[in-house]
């Protein structure tokens, strides 16, 4: 008789390689199991969960996946950059080019790979939303080691410059997943970059008395 279960060619991070990519295509939500078993060489129900226990600790393993293989690179480049500027501007670039790679899906997995699921599917939805939360604490870190360093002034507002970029990242994922090439995107990272005289030069204070033209009194200027 035949042995049911997993077959003995069965490569379980092959497997979960091609899992992701089609997560990253269509969305938790939208991979079905029987999607699963083509994509993942033919593997039966029963094999996938002695392999991975459901679909949904599939997915979370994949998100793990997509986090330390694609998001990799662009955290090494924010830690590795000479300056805090080189830094966010090689991690912006280097995700844009990511989120529109030839061959691969377009778009970003933990944006995109879970929002607005049914209540039933909570658990992907939150387990990514986590990870996009820790965007900007990644940023800010950075940014505080530049301060450190004395590359960005001390009364730098690092929470505000690094919920900037976070945004921008997110916005990224967002456009690609929307079919923006990469020069858009690209182009996209160019205006982002322009504003950072600006919002590395600011001092914590309210951004708005910055921009706020000055009149003249008969006792001296002041501010509109």
């Amino acid at each position: 008789m035949a042995k049911r279960g997993r077959p003995s060619t069965f490569d379980r991070e092959e497997a979960l390689q091609r899992a992701m990519e089609l997560f990253w295509a269509r969305g938790y939500e939208g991979v079905t199991l029987e999607d699963l078993q083509v994509a993942m060489g033919g593997i039966t129900p029963p094999s996938l969960y002695h392999a991975f226990g459901s679909k949904e600790r599939l997915f979370l393993k994949a998100a793990d996946l997509y986090l330390a293989t694609i998001g990799d690179p662009t955290l090494r480049a924010l830690e590795e950059g000479k300056t805090a500027r080189e830094a966010v501007e090689a991690m912006l670039r280097l995700t844009a080019e990511s989120f529109s790679a030839p061959g691969k899906p377009h778009g970003c997995l933990l944006v995109l790979g879970a929002t607005n699921c049914a209540p039933s599917n909570k658990g992907p939805q939150d387990y990514l939303r986590a990870i996009r939360q820790r965007a900007p604490e990644v940023i800010e870190q950075r940014l505080k080691r530049a301060v450190a360093e004395g590359d960005l002034p001390p009364e730098l507002d690092t929470a505000a410059v690094a919920a900037f970029y976070a945004t921008v990242i997110h916005g990224l994922g967002v456009r690609a997943g929307d079919g923006a090439s990469r020069e858009a995107l690209l182009s996209a990272v160019d205006g982002a970059m322009a504003a950072w005289d600006v919002l590395a030069t600011t001092a914590n204070t309210d951004p708005r008395s910055a921009t706020r033209p000055a009149t003249v009194t008969a006792t001296g200027p002041r501010r509109g």
